[in-house]
């Protein structure tokens, strides 16, 4: 099994983040561990067996139970999957898919299959908008609709901005382990202030080999033969994925673009109220 954690004891530091996490959601969910040609993937399952299916992808660093508080009603609607992404410091394998090619279509076409999924909705952010629309590239015969938050694989922020504020502050952490530069990094991203947010990113900074590889774009002409309805949420005040910028190229690349909902006043990681209504966008569908 591939690993991306420096050293056991790191490891055990974020798990044990992670599992707060989850018992702090306070829900009945049952663990699956499923072995992909990738790497063995853990998926959380939360909702009654009878609700259609969803599919939750959460974004770079992240891991499943905080994709589940996010959207921490679909449960009633839905029966929810949360994934687990390879190579994120959570309880999936460390294996590291490309960005360039099909890879991660290909893995999460074998989980639905696996898991024997028909007309799946998705929602995904950040990171998990590109692995939505990864899969839409490579098969999206069983995916009914799908909901991408501060998506990236849309567009990029300015790389200057992006190093001022995101990589800097986290490199400077990282070197001198003071905790003021992952609350200044937290500020430039998060909307609200988040004290689990800076508990777990503390200790993946230090513990966790990262992949700082260039996010890349979706080709046009890719775009253009998804036939998938897509939900954008765009963040007016996101560096990293530029909310009316994205929102100007979606429009342009994707026929089947079937709303957009502007947040103003969100940076990248939207806050409680905002999740809130998009949530309700996705139940109301």
């Amino acid at each position: 099994m591939t690993s991306l954690f420096k050293s056991e004891r790191g490891k055990q530091e974020i798990l044990q983040r992670y599992d707060q996490k989850l018992e702090r959601l306070n829900i009945d969910y049952s663990s699956i561990n499923m072995s992909t040609k990738f790497g063995m993937t853990h998926i959380l399952v939360t909702g009654a067996p009878e609700h259609p299916p969803i599919i939750l992808v959460h974004g770079s660093n992240g891991c499943a139970p905080i994709a589940l508080e996010t959207y921490a009603g679909l449960h009633r609607s839905f029966r929810v999957y949360a994934i687990d992404v390879l190579a994120q410091p959570n309880k999936s394998d460390g294996t590291r898919l490309s960005m360039k090619d099909d890879a991660y279509g290909q893995w999460m076409h074998e989980i639905i299959t696996k898991l024997h999924l028909e007309d799946v909705t998705m929602a995904g952010f950040s990171f998990g908008g590109l692995v939505i629309l990864k899969t839409l590239e490579y098969d999206e015969s069983r995916i009914r609709e799908v909901y991408l938050s501060a998506p990236a694989y849309i567009v990029n922020g300015n790389p200057f901005k992006l190093l001022f504020k995101v990589f800097l502050p986290m490199k400077r952490f990282m070197k001198t382990r003071k905790l003021r530069y992952v609350e200044k990094f937290l500020a430039n991203v998060f909307t609200d202030r988040d004290e689990f947010a800076i508990d777990y990113l503390s200790a993946v900074f230090l513990e966790f080999d990262m992949d700082f590889t260039p996010v890349p774009v979706i080709a046009s002409g890719k775009a253009k033969k998804i036939t998938t309805p897509i939900t954008l949420i765009a963040a007016g005040q996101d560096i990293l994925f530029p909310g009316r910028k994205m929102i100007k190229r979606a429009k342009r690349i994707f026929p089947s673009l079937k709303n957009v909902l502007f947040l103003d006043q969100s940076k990248h990681v939207q806050n409680q109220a905002q999740n809130e209504l998009i949530q309700k966008m996705i139940m109301n569908k």
